[in-house]
C-alpha cells in the first residue's frame, strides 16, 4: 500500500488586489493604529515608542526631538502613527517621525530664547 501525504496548505498571500481593497476602505484611526501597532507586536517587530521612555518623544531641547524622530526612522507603524496624529491634530510632540506644535507638523524645533545676530563658528 502507497499512502500519498499532502503538506498543509500555504498561507494565502496578499495579491495586489486585496492590498488594494484594505487601502480603499478607510477605517476608524484609532482602530487602525491598534491594528498595525498590534499585527507589528505579534510579528515581533521593535515599536520605538514602546521601548523607549515615552518622555523622549515629548523632549524640550532640539537635539533630543531629532533623537525621537530618528527613533521612528525604523518603526514599522510609522505610515499609521502619522496618519492618526494629523487627523487628531495632536497637540505636540513626535508622531509617525514628526514634530507637532500646536496640532501642525513643525520641520524642526528651534532652541529657546533669541536667535544669534551672528553665525555661530563650529
Amino acid at each position: 500500500m502507497s499512502t500519498v501525504i499532502t503538506p498543509p496548505p500555504l498561507p494565502s498571500v496578499p495579491t495586489d488586489k486585496t492590498v488594494k481593497a484594505k487601502q480603499a476602505d478607510p477605517p476608524e484611526v484609532t482602530l487602525m493604529q491598534l491594528t498595525a501597532i498590534d499585527e507589528a507586536d505579534s510579528l515581533g517587530l521593535p515599536i520605538p515608542c514602546r521601548a523607549f521612555d515615552p518622555e523622549v518623544f515629548f523632549a524640550e531641547t532640539p537635539a533630543d526631538v531629532e533623537y525621537a524622530k530618528s527613533l521612528c526612522g525604523t518603526c514599522p507603524v510609522k505610515a499609521a502613527c502619522l496618519t492618526g496624529a494629523v487627523e487628531r491634530r495632536e497637540p505636540w510632540g513626535v508622531w509617525g517621525g514628526e514634530l507637532f506644535v500646536q496640532g501642525v507638523i513643525v520641520a524642526r524645533k528651534r532652541p529657546r530664547g533669541r536667535p544669534r545676530k551672528t553665525e555661530v563658528m563650529a
